[in-house]
């Protein structure tokens, strides 16, 4: 893959969900945050607006992709092993729960509305994700 097709590749996926959240928020007047919405699709949250909604979003994600694969062609994906990934996924979760929001609801749809507690949230994820980056490497556990 060249430089110019991966950086259109991300130009196009960049759009993609700026629509979405867009859509979401002009349309349904939701924010499209996947933790939030993952945790009304399984019941951990009563929010106000369609459930349905919640669930079409959250199922729409994987089956996105899995359109994309068959458009596109396969995906090179590299993994870590299943223990990082599940210790990883529950820090994820509980930090998401913590914060009030995750990356996509205060990341691309709150810094979109100017809201301060996402600015402040969004730093946050950052410098974690580049401290967390930076001890794995430190470590010899980067994959």
């Amino acid at each position: 893959m060249t430089l110019l097709s991966s950086m259109t590749q991300g130009l196009a996926g960049g759009l993609m969900i700026g629509a979405s959240a867009s859509i979401m928020l002009l349309a349904a007047g939701r924010i499209a945050g996947v933790s939030g919405l993952f945790a009304r699709t399984i019941g951990l949250t009563k929010a106000c607006g369609p459930d349905g909604l919640a669930a079409g979003f959250v199922v729409g994600l994987p089956l996105g992709a899995g359109a994309l694969v068959l458009l596109t062609g396969p995906i090179e994906m590299r993994f870590p092993p299943l223990a990082m990934l599940l210790i990883g996924g529950l820090l994820v979760g509980y930090g998401a729960r913590l914060g009030s929001g995750c990356t996509s609801g205060h990341g691309v749809c709150g810094l979109s509305r100017l809201s301060k507690r996402s600015l402040v949230a969004t730093g946050v994820f950052m410098s974690v994700a580049a401290a967390t980056v930076a001890a794995m490497n430190a470590a010899g556990l980067a994959w």
